[in-house]
Parts: C-alpha cells; sequence; structure tokens
C-alpha cells in the first residue's frame, strides 16, 4: 500500500472516529433540558453561525478574529461541540498574541465546522 493510500485510511478512521463526537448529545440535552425542537433549533443556529464566523475571520485584523472566535468558542461549548471550541480557542490564542497570518488556524477551524455540520446535519435528519 502506497504512503498516500496508508494516510488517506488513517485520515478515514480518524474522521470516522471524530464524526462521532462532534457533538456531545448528552449535554446538548442537558442544555436543552431535553426539549427536541429546542436541540433542533440550536444546532441549525449554530451551524448557520459558524459558517458566517469563519467568513468574517478570513477577512478580519487580528484583534477582531480573537473576538469573533472567542464567540465561536462559546457557542461550540454550549451545543457540546468540544473539538470546534478547541480549534475556535486556538485561533483565538493565535490572533490575540498579535500571530500576522491566522489563515492555517482558521483553516484548520473551518474543516472543523464542516465536520460537525456533516454530523448536525445527520443529526436532523434523524429528528
Amino acid at each position: 500500500m502506497s504512503k498516500l493510500a496508508t494516510a488517506k485510511t488513517a485520515t478515514d478512521k480518524l474522521k470516522l472516529a471524530w464524526d462521532a463526537s462532534a457533538i456531545d448529545r448528552k449535554h446538548l440535552t442537558r442544555m436543552t433540558f431535553g426539549d427536541r425542537d429546542l436541540e433542533r433549533d440550536l444546532l441549525q443556529l449554530f451551524a448557520r453561525q459558524a459558517g458566517l464566523l469563519v467568513e468574517r475571520m478570513r477577512a478580519s485584523e487580528p484583534s477582531a478574529t480573537a473576538c469573533l472566535a472567542h464567540t465561536l468558542k462559546g457557542s461550540a461549548a454550549g451545543v457540546g461541540a468540544a473539538n470546534v471550541a478547541a480549534a475556535a480557542e486556538a485561533v483565538e490564542l493565535a490572533a490575540a498574541a498579535g500571530v500576522a497570518d491566522c489563515g492555517p488556524a482558521v483553516d484548520r477551524l473551518a474543516v472543523t465546522i464542516e465536520r460537525a455540520r456533516d454530523v448536525i446535519a445527520d443529526m436532523l435528519r434523524a429528528n
């Protein structure tokens, strides 16, 4: 097996493992007191908001990027998207430290958000 095929297989396995924990459903249920309609509304809002915030981060100066990432970190934590919260925190810290090019951190955040959005879409279809 080539190195590329091995890397793809490892990446696919990691993605499957990651997707299983993209949204902490127990946390979401606690935060919404088990209200399925509220869960649905929060997940839809989070999925929309996350995409908008990343777009704004890409067009912002580091100080604004730090604020946007902080907002996203809190939203992600609220719905149980710990991986998104961690990636947003990495952007926040880089931007707050004055890193001129936060692009790579924002790119990793965007990928993390897309994975979470895929899981959210599956969750919404299942309800």
